[in-house]
């Protein structure tokens, strides 16, 4: 009887730790999708990507060249997570896809 009720402690014990991570996963999730989309983020990686294609110009790459390996340098973060099946789209819906 002890051996039941302790198995039944653990499985409460899980069920607890299972509910916390659903709630702070999916905030976890978009409050990244948030940094990664935000006003600042665009305008840092924007500059990012400039100073790159500059540097590489002034490197003496050619500016067609230059422009391919800046747009290669880009990472795209929806394409990224998508091929890992997570859409960062739908973060803001509730519950499980």
């Amino acid at each position: 009887m002890n051996e039941e009720r302790r198995e039944k402690g653990d499985v409460d014990e899980l069920r607890e730790v299972l509910d916390v991570v659903s709630e702070r996963v999916p905030a976890l999730l978009r409050a990244i999708r948030d940094v990664l989309y935000s006003k600042e983020a665009a305008e840092s990686m924007a500059e990012a990507v400039a100073i790159f294609y500059e540097k590489l110009v002034e490197a003496g790459v050619p500016p067609k060249d230059a422009l391919e390996m800046a747009k290669s340098y880009m990472i795209d973060v929806r394409n990224l997570f998508g091929r890992k099946g997570l859409s960062l789209g739908d973060l803001g819906k509730e519950g499980p896809k």
